[in-house]
């Protein structure tokens, strides 16, 4: 299955050769499969010689899933056929993420009411997937920044109030596996996906699988110490990476140069309004050109750049994506890191490494959730 999962429609032969058994064990495997309602036959592919052999996929109405991805503002749904292919999404449901048994019961009701509008029965819902930031042990089902007041697993807890199977996983990771599977890396073996975000992460994949670490909680990179600048982290340590290349630090880079006079279109919200801003607000900006807040983001594109040059001397990955919120800016962001990189980075290794901008961008999160809900499940039944 997983073979299918990663690479898509495949020929008996091709499974052979992939997965590294005989014809006679590859051919029993699929019409296990086919058996089981899994996979379909999807016609003849057509090859330069010999005899044309039949191509099989997995069935896309087998079941479906549902991913979600908290934001700090809002929660995104989606939900997706047994292909990994989204059917519907639902984007900016207003939402407030806080560490709260409220907020958990006020999530849970919102993906009831998202599941009650999709076109097929609950029960055809195989599996849901919610992106946590931060901590997460998705093996265990606990999420140690985010709903840290219940006595159970969250999956647990989620999973009585929704009555559906549910896991959770990084959201980094989610994305990094969105990606893998449908963006940027797909095909590629040793890939980086960063995460610029309200925060800072990566998600690893090396040879082809996503690199967890012992518990899950790999890929940490925002909060690594690069800088003697006094700023506590959100993290409650000093001088992490997050603390100058984040969307909090764009948030309060630009606040500090309005306040000490300098012009914005952000300046009446700040000085009149006395709001704090959002990441919504910052993208905005700069999708306007303000001239204050490109000037604010080359800088943190910068310090990325000279940051992802440790990542790509320690790992040699074939890509570099650069996803998360902040992608949005498209070449704002990326070019200049594109360039830090380069600086900062072995030329020998920076040579290997496509450095991109995701190609899924906003819909990453609840992509990887609607695939990882699939990965798991179909891990889960093959170690069952």
């Amino acid at each position: 299955m997983e073979q299918f999962v990663s690479q898509g429609t495949f020929t008996i032969p091709e499974m052979s050769k992939a997965v590294g058994v005989s014809l006679p064990t590859a051919t029993s495997a699929i019409n296990e499969l086919i058996k089981a309602g899994l996979v379909r036959e999807v016609g003849k592919k057509d090859i330069s010689s010999g005899r044309i052999p039949m191509a099989y996929d997995l069935v896309p109405n087998a079941g479906y899933f549902v991913g979600v991805n908290p934001e700090m503002d809002c929660l995104a749904l989606a939900a997706s056929d047994f292909c990994g292919n989204l059917i519907t999404e639902k984007i900016r449901v207003p939402y407030t993420y806080e560490n709260t048994p409220e907020n958990l019961e006020q999530m849970a009701k919102i993906i009831n009411n998202f599941i009650s509008t999709l076109p097929y029965a609950k029960e055809e819902i195989l599996q849901i997937c919610v992106n946590i930031a931060e901590r997460v042990n998705p093996f265990e089902g606990n999420a140690y920044n985010m709903f840290t007041f219940l006595e159970e697993s969250l999956t647990s807890k989620l999973t009585k109030l929704i009555q559906i199977p549910v896991c959770i996983e990084n959201d980094t990771r989610s994305m990094t596996f969105a990606e893998f599977i449908k963006g940027r890396s797909k095909g590629l073996k040793n890939v980086i996906f960063a995460n610029v975000c309200w925060g800072l992460a990566i998600g690893i994949i090396i040879d082809g699988k996503l690199y967890y670490g012992k518990s899950g909680y790999s890929g940490e990179f925002g909060h690594m110490t690069a800088y003697n600048n006094n700023i506590i982290c959100h993290c409650g340590k000093i001088g992490c990476i997050e603390t100058e290349v984040s969307g909090r630090a764009l948030k309060r880079k630009l606040t500090e140069k309005i306040l000490n006079g300098k012009t914005s279109i952000l300046s009446d919200k700040v000085l009149n309004k006395k709001e704090e801003l959002t990441l919504k607000d910052l993208l905005e900006a700069i999708d306007k050109e303000d001239v204050l807040s490109l000037a604010t983001l080359q800088n943190i594109a910068d310090e990325l750049g000279k940051q992802l040059a440790g990542v790509i001397n320690i790992f040699n990955p074939e890509m570099l994506v650069i996803g998360g919120e902040m992608s949005a800016t498209g070449d704002y962001l990326t070019l200049p890191a594109r360039m830090g990189i380069k600086k900062f980075s072995l030329n020998i290794v920076n040579e290997d490494s496509q450095i991109v901008t995701s190609s899924l961008k906003g819909l990453a999160g609840i992509t990887g959730a609607c695939l990882m809900a699939r990965h798991r499940l179909l891990n889960d039944s093959i170690k069952g």
